[in-house]
């Protein structure tokens, strides 16, 4: 057999280690659905914990990797269920989020922490501020780049309808929902930049399309601050987009600056960058130089050129948006865009 392994093609190797683990899922969701109808916890946290044990590997792909994470999570919403549930039936979910911290390894102890969790948010034992709060800074205790990205994003997905914001019933102070989500996005930005420097260089190129199939997570924390209602341009201005160019700034990557400067300009409505456009204009002078800040400033002037067509009433007296692109443009030299560059941005300040 080992001969036969060692024959395989990388990605039958994928498949063969893929299919395992979705073999030991099945079976184990089989016997935790099974103790659950029999009233058993104990034997369902024991088989919970057995199939949350195969997100521990490091053997497959990221593609491959989100597909058993997938068929986990979706497991895991019958847990989730059982201790609704059992919260209807009058149990404390103080004591379930205690009970499943004896797990034995971290991996699994964390998302069934994370399961429990959104039902105790649900309950309103506690506040959701301090649930969310205690979660994610237990989420540090997976510094695997892969594995912790998918923990962190597990509980993104467990916290999207819990999080304390106008008229929500966890809670109305949106600040609290502002330090959860930029804490995570923090953490996640710098697991998703240390993959970049694990493993040998030859495998670089690799390391860098792996990366990429992942950057959707961490930009899913950015798409969860704008849907906040309480996120107005003001708080926008003042609390969300420094911190967010601070994490973008000094991680120093370009894979990482170039995705999030393009998620930032994409997800956040486009009054807010009327109203914050000398930060993020600042922000590309001091991106890394591989980043395409040319593609990055057109993107940008258009969207807000395309804004002031369709609603010229919307633009603050005050903000002078040619005025203001001219000035920084300016500061661009042809070192950091290529001389290309500074002529396709002259072009587009002209068609403004």
């Amino acid at each position: 057999m080992a001969g036969t392994a060692e024959n395989l093609s990388p990605e039958e190797q994928q498949e063969g280690w893929l299919a395992e683990g979705k073999a030991v899922v099945k079976q184990q969701a089989f016997l935790m659905k099974r103790a659950l109808d029999n009233g058993n916890l104990k034997d369902a946290l024991k088989h919970s914990s057995n199939l949350l044990c195969e997100l521990r590997t490091g053997l497959l792909s990221p593609k491959n990797y989100y597909e058993l994470y997938m068929m986990v999570a979706d497991e895991m919403r019958h847990l989730e269920q059982y201790f609704y549930e059992e919260w209807k039936r009058g149990r404390r979910m103080v004591e379930l989020y205690e009970l499943v911290q004896h797990a034995g390894n971290i991996v699994p102890r964390l998302y069934l922490l994370i399961t429990v969790g959104s039902v105790y948010i649900r309950s309103k034992e506690a506040p959701a501020r301090d649930i969310l709060k205690d979660l994610v800074e237990m989420c540090r205790g997976v510094q695997h780049p892969m594995r912790g990205l998918f923990l962190r994003n597990f509980l993104l997905q467990c916290a999207r309808d819990k999080l304390p914001d106008l008229n929500s019933e966890y809670g109305d102070n949106v600040h609290d929902s502002i330090d959860f989500l930029m804490h995570n996005f923090a953490e996640m930005n710098k697991l998703w930049v240390r993959m970049q420097h694990q493993g040998p260089v030859r495998d670089r190129e690799r390391r860098e399309k792996e990366r990429l199939d992942l950057r959707i997570l961490v930009g899913t924390n950015l798409v969860r601050m704008s849907n906040l209602e309480g996120v107005d341009a003001e708080a926008f201005k003042a609390l969300v987009l420094p911190r967010i160019l601070e994490q973008v700034i000094n991680c120093k990557d370009q894979i990482a600056q170039q995705y999030l400067m393009e998620c930032v300009i994409q997800v956040f409505p486009d009054d807010f960058h009327l109203r914050t456009l000398d930060e993020l204009l600042e922000a590309c002078g001091q991106l890394q130089s591989g980043v395409d800040v040319k593609g990055v400033l057109v993107s940008l002037m258009n969207r807000l050129a395309a804004f002031a067509r369709s609603d010229p009433s919307a633009i603050p007296a005050e903000v002078d948006m040619l005025g203001t692109f001219r000035e920084h443009v300016a500061r661009l030299s042809a070192a950091s865009v290529g001389l290309a560059g500074v002529l396709e941005l002259q072009v587009g300040l002209l068609n403004f």
